[in-house]
């Protein structure tokens, strides 16, 4: 049984992400645990102002979290196509980071999956402070849903590294789980300088991608000397990417991934999720 921790500020961003996990997971048992945290006692700083729940749309008056949890859960039981979800509610009054790593450890979870908004120009701010967060503060693997994501089956995953890590239990286990979970492909993709080669350490980091999915069908790629935004948007298109992994130790590379691209030609960050791997 998975547990799988949702939080969401009752918005459409938030929404699209429990339909996404509902589909997602469909096919396994889960324990769905659905985290709100209230906004009030929160930091009103400039910096924080733009909060997790700013995309809400729902009047003050109405702001009734116990109420509204109770009708996102029924919505969920509505949509589940699956016997073996449950759906619990938990309310909150810590700041964001603080009640999730709480929510991680007392409910074991296994997965976090957040939505967010990605074509506003004031997300930038917004994806930096708060997912980054939760990327980088909390040692839990996460799955990045963007606001145009819908689920339509995991036809390939892509996993981008740069073959500088050794890959240790945690990520290799995450990542293939979600691999046999739809029995989807691998295609492995690194991006690397112009005119460089992989060193003997990155030789043998591959070689061991190599040999434990060997099982599983994959195959290696690299992007040389290429805009890695608009690199990553071609390797998408062209491999009918459904997902992007990543360690989340590679922080510069997360933040250009995962922030909003400066090409207008670029959206793969509105459209594909990113399951981000801890070790």
């Amino acid at each position: 049984m998975k547990n799988i921790l949702i939080p969401t500020d009752f918005s459409e961003n938030s929404h699209n992400a429990i339909r996404y996990a509902l589909d997602y997971f469909a096919a396994i048992p889960v324990n769905f645990y659905l985290l709100h945290v209230s906004q009030h006692n929160q930091s009103t700083t400039a910096e924080v102002s733009r909060s997790f729940f700013e995309s809400s749309s729902r009047k003050e008056l109405e702001y009734n979290p116990t109420s509204l949890l109770k009708e996102e859960i029924e919505s969920c039981q509505l949509l589940t196509k699956n016997p073996y979800h449950k759906f619990y509610s938990i309310t909150d009054d810590k700041l964001l980071i603080e009640a999730i790593r709480k929510q991680v450890v007392e409910k074991e979870i296994d997965t976090i999956l957040m939505g967010t908004k990605g074509d506003s120009q004031s997300n930038q701010g917004e994806m930096g402070s708060h997912t980054y967060d939760v990327i980088t503060k909390v040692k839990c693997p996460i799955i990045v849903i963007p606001e145009n994501a819908r689920f339509t089956g995991i036809k390939n995953i892509a996993f981008a590294t740069d073959y500088n890590c050794i890959y240790r239990n945690r990520v290799i286990t995450t990542l293939s789980e979600a691999l046999h979970l739809h029995s989807s492909p691998l295609r492995v993709l690194n991006i690397r300088s112009k005119h460089s080669s992989l060193n003997a350490a990155q030789t043998d980091n591959k070689g061991f991608l190599h040999y434990f999915f060997k099982e599983i069908k994959h195959s290696f790629h690299f992007l040389e000397n290429k805009n890695i935004e608009t690199g990553i948007q071609d390797f998408v298109d062209t491999w009918e990417i459904s997902m992007v992994a990543i360690v989340a130790k590679n922080l510069n590379f997360i933040q250009r991934l995962m922030l909003r691209p400066s090409s207008g030609k670029i959206d793969y960050h509105t459209e594909v999720p990113f399951l981000v791997l801890h070790e």
